[in-house]
């Protein structure tokens, strides 16, 4: 294709970017997991934690850990698009404007990103009534 274009409309912007999960909500760097761990509050769910520090950044990011039990790379990675899948979907459920860690223990049973987002929903409404 001539300029290099691969099809659609350059002036409109592109459906799934506008939906997407930008590096800027995902915790990368092993000094922030180490700060959410030592200084974040637990809630524990069936086969999961999440562990949650808050931010001043004013929207939350999530971070994920998988247990090293859990076997297979495509199983972890799975597990992994199933979570960040649940977070970008229903931002809403998780805790607001902190970092959170989603530690993944070895009998997390794999689910669609619906079940994940049910189960952040029932830890929330327990937890209405502390902070972060």
């Amino acid at each position: 294709m001539p300029g290099g274009q691969r099809g659609g409309n350059v002036f409109q912007p592109d459906p799934l970017k506008q939906h997407g999960l930008p590096k800027q909500s995902l915790i990368r760097k092993g000094w922030e997991f180490d700060k959410v761990y030592s200084q974040g509050k637990r809630l524990h769910g069936k086969g999961f934690s999440l562990i949650c520090r808050a931010n001043t950044e004013g929207r939350s990011r999530i971070g994920i850990s998988v247990h090293g039990k859990i076997r297979g790379a495509v199983k972890r990675n799975r597990i992994k698009r199933i979570i960040r899948e649940s977070f970008r979907l229903d931002r809403e459920l998780y805790p607001p404007a902190a970092d959170i860690v989603f530690a993944v223990r070895p009998d997390f049973s794999l689910s669609a990103p619906v079940d994940i987002s049910r189960f952040v929903a029932s830890l929330a409404g327990r937890h209405t009534n502390r902070e972060v």
